[in-house]
């Protein structure tokens, strides 16, 4: 595999450790969160609307009487779901780890939990730090969707060539411009995706991929493509053409945000 290499902002310079004043020592801190995202307007706070970092923010404000600014390791959008979402802070705490997960968990809704907290080296930045992300999407090919899943899959109950979708998300592990399966512009739209597999199980295909870094929508995205794909609107090799072409087309519309998971993040 190739070497992996973290996306970081050129110029930037370490803020400098804190001189140790005893007993308020400010401290740096880890949290692995997991969240269930249809009831909230994404990761990032805005203003007049619920989201997961302003809660948690919050909880955390009420714990330490401090003002707290958390950093997340991605901004997931309205409706999109974490199993291993990580975000850093600093602070002034003298709580052990278990307790301060006890406290944290009480003060959030139940569909956030705090899953980890541990106190890490000062250098250690929840976005900057991470070598890649690992997201994960369901669609579900069952005829009828149960009431327990439609919160967590994209229900598409129609005919797909399923071996052209497989064959298809191999295309995209690659280190390139990602433009045409993105919302957007950016100035430096290349990422290295390391892992892109599809994979069929009962009734319901999981796609899942690893990369250095993630342009918005760009999951959601790919999915979509790959559902022309599988609808026979485009072939695998196609894609190459849309890569070149760095031009958002018809043949990569954006999948629903309800199937998306931000599975794990990489240090």
């Amino acid at each position: 595999m190739s070497e992996r290499r973290v996306l970081s902002s050129a110029g930037e310079r370490p803020e400098p450790a804190p001189s140790d004043s005893g007993s308020s020592r400010t401290e740096n801190f880890k949290l692995v969160i997991s969240y269930e995202g249809t009831e909230y307007h994404g990761w990032q706070r805005q203003p007049g609307k619920i989201t997961i970092q302003a809660l948690i923010e919050n909880a955390l404000q009420r714990l330490t009487a401090q003002t707290i600014k958390l950093q997340a390791a991605g901004r997931t959008d309205a409706g999109v779901h974490a199993i291993g979402q990580v975000a850093s802070f600093r602070a002034v705490s003298h709580l052990k780890e278990s307790d301060f997960i006890r406290a944290l968990n009480a003060l959030l809704p139940p569909d956030i939990r705090i899953m980890e907290v541990a106190r890490v080296p000062w250098d250690f930045q929840a976005r900057k730090s991470a070598l890649s992300k690992i997201y994960r999407y369901r669609i579900k090919t069952s005829a009828i969707l149960s009431p327990f899943d439609y919160r967590y899959v994209f229900h598409y109950p129609y005919p797909l060539n399923k071996e052209a979708m497989c064959l298809a998300a191999r295309y995209f592990e690659r280190e390139d411009d990602f433009t045409a399966f993105s919302s957007g512009y950016y100035q430096y739209p290349v990422r290295h995706v390391y892992h892109s597999v599809l994979e069929e199980t009962e009734e319901e295909l999981v796609f899942t991929i690893e990369a250095n870094g993630f342009l918005r929508h760009m999951v959601r995205t790919i999915v979509g493509t790959l559902l022309m794909v599988g609808r026979n609107r485009l072939a695998p090799a196609g894609i190459e053409e849309l890569f070149k072409g760095k031009k958002r087309t018809r043949l990569s519309p954006t999948a629903p945000a309800r199937g998306l998971y931000l599975v794990k993040v990489i240090y």
